[in-house]
């Protein structure tokens, strides 16, 4: 019988400097998956998208704030061709002692997978990107045994060696200190730079529309590439709108405001970052893609759409229906039971992250070979 490569043998160059240079409490029972608590898209968009009060709508000439769109099929007219999406996994595999500090071993499988859409309906892979990375607190580490991880990881092609210690936008966001929890969500912001990489690299003509699966946050303010939208499904829910002055002004909450949403309707045009200068660089909208009858309450149903907005400009308002008419055409086929958040999810991007999910080893496979090396001497 052919026997196997180890598929994870490239952690073990990186595995026995941690072995021979320090000590090594392996984690009972194998390897541990570790999860970025709570949702992170929620707590993102919370933290990137200014104070939530919006008082501005930020379109033109429409100024109602619901507006009826008109379905735009693919049949009748392929706006979306390419959908992108990205997914994480997150073990901790031991802790490595070295005098009287110490830090988590993590190991994360990160990536991302693009699919195109022909007119037929045929749906192929455009581009996936994939990681692996070694996860440890440099800050509880001397700096004889991080320099020779690195030079360990620099001669191991497919390995990258990541600090936990150092913030990101994910970790500025959810101010984390636990350790193995900041392992955790730095994996998630390292998928998202993947995402954001093969959103610059495809090669796309200005009519190729791409959607991102979650929020555009602050990565995409000054876009210059293709056309593209985030469509996410998590979103911050404290929002409050304050729009209109004197007897015709309006007060509402999310809730409400959502609420009074109907299916195949989208709400006027925002801006996010209300009140700072860059207000509107990037804006957003939600629409109802799934009637409320049947949904357990009012966001469901819902997806909040972001687009670059680098000018900072009013919105045309057709362009706004012409993207949530094609939009609301997408919710045809929903992997029903396969996922909580059946009732917001696009088919298409619930088919790029299945394609990176299977591009993934299991977790049977990664417990069963990743092995710490036996210590020498």
């Amino acid at each position: 019988m052919k026997r196997t490569e180890n598929p994870f043998h490239v952690l073990r160059p990186a595995l026995g400097v941690l072995v021979s240079e320090a000590q090594v409490l392996p984690a009972t029972g194998q390897a541990m998956e570790d999860q970025a608590i709570p949702d992170l898209e929620e707590v993102y968009d919370q933290r990137t998208g200014g104070a939530g009060k919006v008082q501005t709508i930020l379109e033109t000439p429409n100024r109602r704030l619901y507006r009826k769109v008109e379905l735009i099929p693919r049949t009748k007219q392929h706006v979306f061709r390419y959908f992108l999406d990205g997914s994480v996994r997150t073990y901790f595999v031991g802790t490595v002692i070295e005098h009287d500090r110490s830090s988590p071993v993590q190991v994360a499988q990160v990536g991302a997978a693009a699919v195109r859409r022909e007119d037929d309906g045929r749906i192929h892979i455009a581009e996936v990107q994939r990681k692996l990375l070694l996860m440890l607190d440099k800050s509880s580490l001397s700096d004889v045994l991080w320099h020779a991880l690195e030079q360990a990881a620099a001669s191991t092609p497919g390995l990258e060696v990541v600090d936990t210690s150092q913030d990101d936008g994910y970790l500025e966001a959810v101010h984390v200190e636990e350790r193995r929890s900041r392992g955790a969500h730095k994996a998630n912001w390292k998928m998202r730079e993947v995402e954001i990489a093969i959103a610059r690299e495809l090669q796309r003509t200005e009519d190729e529309w791409l959607i991102l699966d979650g929020g555009l946050g602050n990565e995409y303010m000054d876009w210059k590439g293709p056309p593209l939208i985030g469509v996410a499904k998590s979103f911050r829910r404290d929002v409050q709108f304050h729009l209109g002055t004197g007897p015709q002004a309006q007060r509402l909450t999310l809730y409400a405001l959502l609420a009074r949403l109907e299916v195949g309707h989208r709400t006027c045009v925002f801006p996010r970052w209300p009140g700072e200068s860059r207000e509107g660089k990037v804006v957003f909208w939600y629409v109802r893609i799934r009637p409320q009858r049947g949904l357990d309450y009012p966001l469901m149903g819902v997806v909040k759409v972001e687009m670059p907005n680098p000018s900072q400009e009013p919105v045309d308002s057709e362009l706004v229906d012409w993207i949530s008419g094609a939009l609301v055409a997408e919710r045809s086929v929903t992997p029903y039971g396969r996922d909580s958040r059946w009732h917001a999810h696009l088919y298409p991007i619930y088919i790029a992250e299945t394609v990176i999910k299977n591009h993934f080893y299991s977790p049977q496979v990664l417990k069963a070979a990743i092995r710490w090396p036996e210590r020498r001497g």
